[in-house]
């Protein structure tokens, strides 16, 4: 009888890539995300809360869209993995009222952030 509950709540988030492996392999290796994949030009990530997509694209425009951010218990650990995988830091971390967050750029040039109540 449908997702109780999903009424206007964000349910999906596409990403357009130039490289869906790359894609992949940061998120995967930054996030632990697992993934889906519907053939060489698409792919579903699940972060174990909510599930989006990586779609090949040559018409990609990495600014200027909505900030994602994403929770973690261990921020300086986020900001590691996130270096580690080939992420550039765009703001350090900072603080914020209600906790800590930092900004960073995907391989893609998205920007999104993860933020941290400790």
């Amino acid at each position: 009888m449908g997702n109780r509950g999903a009424d206007r709540k964000i349910d999906y988030i596409e990403f357009n890539v130039a490289d869906v492996e790359r894609a992949k392999a940061f998120y995967g290796s930054a996030f632990r995300w697992t993934f889906t994949d519907y053939g060489p030009d698409y792919c579903e990530f699940q972060d174990g809360r909510l599930t989006g997509g990586f779609a090949k694209s040559t018409n990609i425009s990495a600014m200027g869209g909505a900030l994602i951010i994403l929770f973690a218990d261990d921020l300086e650990d986020a900001l590691m993995r996130v270096e580690k995988a080939g992420g550039r830091i765009v703001k350090p971390i900072f603080t914020f009222p209600g906790g800590r967050r930092f900004h960073f750029a995907d391989p893609e040039g998205y920007e999104l952030a993860v933020w941290s109540d400790k």
